[in-house]
C-alpha cells in the first residue's frame, strides 16, 4: 500500500524535499519525492495512519521558508514500495501551479560560516543553503531546479557537489550555492575606469575595501539581490547632498542600511513589531521614529521617521561589517528610472552618479526593489511590496478557485500586475510609475516574465477605468490581440476589492462600507475621485458617500504645487472678499494675493483646465501649503501630507482630541442629494488658528483628529441610510498616513464596527491590481461577463 501526498505551496527553493527525505528515512518509510509544475509529490510506502503520523511532524517543522496552501492524498491499493529505501528523485515537468519563494536574507548559520576563517565559505558573498538566499531574482522558469535559474552558468565544483548531494547537509538539494572555487565572484573597478589599488582602503580583501570606501565619503554603486543600489554616508551632509544632486532626487527620502540592530537603535526607536520585520528573512525597509543620534538631515527632509533595514545578503554583509554607522541605500538609477541590474547598463547610467561599482557575473533574472513597510495600529503594513515578499502567493476566499484565469494590469503609478488562477492570486514586485517610459518598459517585460514564469495563460485581462493609463491602453490592445474580454474597473471599487480579498471576506458574503481615499482616481462618468464612501462587495459598489468635489486648479499641476489645491479650497468655501477682509494680515493669504488671480479665475471656472475631484489627497495638500509646507511645489507626490503627518505628534493628537476640534459638516450635494464632508467651518477654524498664532503642530493634530471623526460620523450615518453593514474596509495611499488609520480605526472600533486593513498588500496603487483581478473573478463565477 502507498500513500501520495500532493503538498501545494511556497514548497521549491526552500529546503522542503531534503525535510521530507530526512523525515520519511528518520520514521523508516521508503518511497521518493520530487518537484513537478504544482508543488512536490511524496509517495510513502505505508498505510494511512502512518501518513497521517508523517504528515503531522512534517508540517509541524516546516523549513524557514516554507508555505503550504494545500495538502491532496489518496491511496494507492495497488502499488508497493519495497524496502526502506527514499529518494529524491528528479523534477518532472508539467502544467505550473507552484510557486516561486521570495528572495531571502542570510540565515544565521551562513552568516556564521561567513565569518569563521576556518570555514571554506570565510567571507564568501554568495553563500546561502536551503534557508536563506537568492530565488525570485534568479528564477527563469519553475521547477525550481539549478538549470532554471541564473546559476546555471555556474557548474558545482566537487566539495559543493558533494554538499548538495549530502541527505545529512543543510544544502542539500539547494539550488543556488557555491562557494570562492565555483561561484560568482565580485568586481570592485572605478567608474571613471582608471587604475586603483584597493589596498588603501582595506588590507584585507575589495569587499572589505568598499566599507572603507563608503567611510572616505565615496558614493559607491552596489549589486544587490534584485539591482544596483547607491550607497553613501549617511551621517555626512555634503556626501548625501552630492548624491542628491547627481541622482536628481531633491528632496525624496532616502532608505539608510546598518549593520546590525544596535546601530539601527542608536538613530532610531523600534519597537519589538519592528524589530521582528527587520529581522525577518524579507529584510524590509522599516519606517522608524527617529531616535537619539542624528543623520544628515538631507537623508529624509521635515520627517519624523527614517527607513533602515539590515543586510539583504551576505555581500551586504561583508561591505558593512566595519562601518558602525547608517549609509544611505537607495536605488541604482536617476530619478523615476527603474534600477540597473546589468553590468553594461550599470556602468552606463551610474558612471555620473557613483564613484565606484561594486558588479558581479551573476546575472539577475527579475529586477526586484526593496520592500518598504511600517508598524501601523500595531501591524506591520507594506506601503511596497518587492524583494522578500514578491512574488508569494495571496490565498483568496472559497469560491474564487471556480474563476477562470484572469491577467489584472494595475494602474499607472506605484503599478504591479496580479495573474488570478486556481483560488490564488500571485501579484508582481513593485514595478513603478508607468508615466516614466522606462518604469513602463519594465512593467511590459514583467508581465509576460511572470506569465511565461507560471506558464499562466489568461482567459480575461483587467484594467484600470482611466482611459489614458498607459496600463488600460495597453491592456485593450493585448486584449485585441488575443481575442480576450477585457474588464474595465472602477479604481476605488479596486481598492476596496483588494482589501476585502487580502483580508478573505468571503465571496458572497455581506456587503460593505469601502472608505477609499486617495490622489485621483477614474469615478463613475468619468468623475475624478478621491475622498469615496462605497457600499458594496467584490461584484459591485455604490458611491454612498464623499469628500466634497473641489476644482483640481490647472488639472495634473495641483499635485505638484500644493497652493493650487489651497486657493482651489478656500475659493470652494468663501469669496476672495471675506477671506481679504478676515485673514489679510496672513502671511498664506499674502502669497496667494501674489498670484495671478485674473487668469486663476478663469482657469477654476473651466471644467476642462479644472475638473472637479473629490480628492482626500489634494485636501491633505491644501492644508499643509496652509500651514507653510511645500508651499510652492513638493518634489514628489504626498510630500506635503507626509511633513504635515510628522508634525501630528502622540502629545499633539491627544491635546487635540482633548478640545473642541475642527467642525467637519455632512450635509448633501445639491441634485444627487449625495452625503459629503464639508469643510468651510473647518477652513476657518485652521485660518483663525493662524491669525493667532497657533503652532502647525497643533493645526496638524487638530485637522487629522477631525478627519477621523468625521469619517466614523459618516459611516454611523450611512449604516442607517443603507440596508445597514456592520464592517469598514478602508484603504487608498491616504491611509497610509499613520496617524489616519490608527484614530480612524479606534473610532470605528469603539462605533461598534468590524475594521478591515491591509497588511500584506499595500492600500495605494501598489494593490489596484490584487482588486482588479478580484472584481473581475467574482463577476464572472456570477456569469455578469
Amino acid at each position: 500500500m502507498v500513500e501520495r501526498i500532493r503538498i501545494r505551496g511556497t514548497v521549491q527553493g526552500v529546503g522542503f524535499r531534503p525535510l521530507v527525505a530526512n523525515l520519511a528515512r528518520a520514521k523508516g518509510l521508503g518511497g521518493a519525492v520530487w518537484n513537478d509544475g504544482a508543488g512536490v509529490i511524496i509517495l510513502l510506502g505505508t498505510d494511512r495512519a502512518g501518513a497521517d503520523a508523517f504528515l503531522e511532524s512534517l508540517l509541524s517543522g516546516l523549513p524557514r521558508l516554507a508555505r503550504i496552501e494545500g495538502v491532496e492524498r489518496t491511496t494507492q491499493a495497488n502499488l508497493q514500495i519495497d524496502g526502506n529505501s527514499f529518494e529524491i528523485q528528479e523534477s518532472a515537468v508539467g502544467p505550473v501551479e507552484t510557486q516561486v519563494s521570495p528572495d531571502a536574507a542570510p540565515c544565521e548559520a551562513c552568516l556564521a560560516e561567513l565569518r569563521s576563517p576556518y570555514e571554506r565559505r570565510f567571507r564568501y558573498p554568495f553563500t546561502n543553503c536551503t534557508q536563506c538566499g537568492p530565488r525570485f531574482s534568479i528564477a527563469r522558469s519553475v521547477p525550481w531546479d539549478r538549470a532554471a535559474t541564473t546559476m546555471a552558468a555556474f557548474p558545482l565544483c566537487e566539495a559543493c557537489r558533494s554538499e548538495y548531494q549530502d541527505e545529512a547537509d543543510r544544502r542539500y538539494h539547494a539550488e543556488p550555492i557555491a562557494c570562492h572555487r565555483c561561484g560568482p565572484q565580485v568586481r570592485l573597478e572605478r567608474s571613471d575606469g582608471r587604475p586603483f589599488s584597493y589596498e588603501r582602503y582595506s588590507a584585507l580583501d575589495l569587499v572589505d575595501a568598499v566599507g572603507g570606501l563608503l567611510m572616505s565619503g565615496e558614493i559607491v554603486a552596489l549589486k544587490g539581490v534584485g539591482g544596483y543600489q547607491l550607497l553613501c554616508d549617511a551621517t555626512r551632509p555634503e556626501v548625501v547632498a552630492r548624491l542628491r544632486e547627481r541622482k536628481h532626487r531633491e528632496m525624496k527620502p532616502l532608505a539608510l542600511l546598518a549593520r546590525d540592530l544596535e546601530v539601527v537603535r542608536r538613530y532610531a526607536q523600534v519597537s519589538p513589531v519592528e524589530e521582528g520585520a527587520l529581522l525577518s528573512p524579507a529584510a524590509p525597509i522599516v519606517l522608524l521614529r527617529r531616535g537619539a543620534a542624528s543623520v544628515a538631515d538631507e537623508v529624509a527632509p521635515g520627517l519624523s521617521t527614517l527607513g533602515f533595514m539590515l543586510p539583504a545578503s551576505p555581500l551586504h554583509h561583508l561591505v558593512m561589517r566595519r562601518v558602525d554607522r547608517p549609509v544611505v541605500c537607495t536605488s541604482g538609477n536617476k530619478s523615476d528610472e527603474p534600477p540597473a541590474i546589468h553590468d553594461d547598463d550599470a556602468r552606463r547610467r551610474l558612471e555620473g552618479i557613483a564613484d565606484w561599482i561594486v558588479g558581479h557575473n551573476r546575472e539577475i533574472a527579475h529586477r526586484v526593489d526593496d520592500s518598504l513597510v511600517r508598524e501601523v495600529a500595531g501591524e506591520i503594513r507594506s506601503l511596497r511590496r518587492a524583494r522578500g515578499y514578491a512574488p508569494a502567493p495571496i490565498a483568496l476566499p472559497p469560491g474564487f478557485e471556480a474563476a477562470p484565469s484572469i491577467l489584472a494590469l494595475g494602474g499607472q503609478f506605484k503599478a504591479t500586475v496580479c495573474l488570478l488562477a486556481r483560488g490564488q492570486a500571485v501579484l508582481s514586485q513593485h514595478l513603478g510609475d508607468l508615466d516614466e517610459l522606462s518604469a513602463f518598459e519594465d512593467w511590459q517585460r514583467a508581465g509576460a516574465w511572470l506569465e511565461d514564469l507560471f506558464q499562466h495563460r489568461a482567459q480575461r485581462l483587467v484594467v484600470d477605468a482611466h482611459p489614458e493609463y498607459r496600463s488600460t491602453i495597453q491592456g485593450r490592445q493585448l486584449a485585441a490581440d488575443r481575442k480576450l474580454p477585457c474588464i474595465s474597473v472602477l479604481h476605488h471599487h479596486a481598492h476596496l476589492a483588494s482589501c476585502l480579498a487580502e483580508n478573505g471576506h468571503p465571496l458572497h458574503g455581506p456587503k460593505v462600507l469601502g472608505v477609499t481615499f486617495d490622489g485621483i482616481g477614474y469615478g463613475e462618468g468619468g468623475a475624478l475621485w478621491g475622498g469615496e464612501f462605497l457600499y458594496g462587495d467584490y461584484r459591485q459598489v455604490e458611491r454612498v458617500g464623499s469628500i466634497k468635489p473641489v476644482p483640481l486648479l490647472g488639472g495634473d499641476a495641483a499635485a505638484k504645487e500644493p497652493w493650487r489645491n489651497l486657493y482651489a479650497h478656500l475659493l470652494a468655501e468663501m469669496s476672495w472678499g471675506e477671506l481679504k477682509v478676515n485673514f489679510q494680515e496672513l502671511e498664506v493669504f499674502r502669497l496667494l494675493d501674489q498670484k495671478p488671480r485674473a487668469l486663476l479665475e478663469q482657469i477654476r471656472e473651466r471644467p476642462t483646465l479644472s475638473p472637479l475631484a473629490s480628492s482626500a489627497g489634494r485636501w491633505f495638500d491644501a492644508v499643509a501649503a496652509a500651514c507653510g509646507l511645500g508651499f510652492e511645489r513638493v518634489a514628489f507626490e504626498g510630500q506635503a501630507a507626509m511633513q504635515l503627518e510628522a508634525l501630528a505628534t502622540e502629545a499633539e493628537l491627544q491635546a487635540a482630541e482633548a478640545e473642541d476640534i475642527y467642525p467637519i459638516g455632512i450635509p448633501r450635494l445639491t441634485g444627487s442629494g449625495l452625503p459629503y464632508l464639508e469643510p468651510i467651518e473647518t477652513w476657518r477654524a485652521i485660518l483663525g488658528d493662524l491669525a493667532v498664532g497657533e503652532r502647525v503642530a497643533r493645526i496638524s493634530a487638530r485637522f487629522h483628529v477631525a478627519l477621523a471623526q468625521a469619517i466614523v460620523r459618516m459611516a454611523l450615518k450611512l449604516q442607517k441610510s443603507t440596508a445597514g453593514f456592520d464592517t469598514v474596509a478602508l484603504s487608498g495611499g491616504v491611509f497610509q498616513n499613520a496617524v489616519l488609520l490608527e484614530r480612524t480605526q479606534a473610532g470605528l472600533l469603539r462605533a461598534g464596527f468590524s475594521v478591515l486593513l491591509q497588511r500584506r498588500v499595500p492600500a495605494n496603487d501598489g494593490g489596484l491590481s490584487l482588486g482588479q483581478a478580484a472584481i473581475a473573478a467574482a463577476r464572472a463565477i456570477a456569469g455578469e461577463d
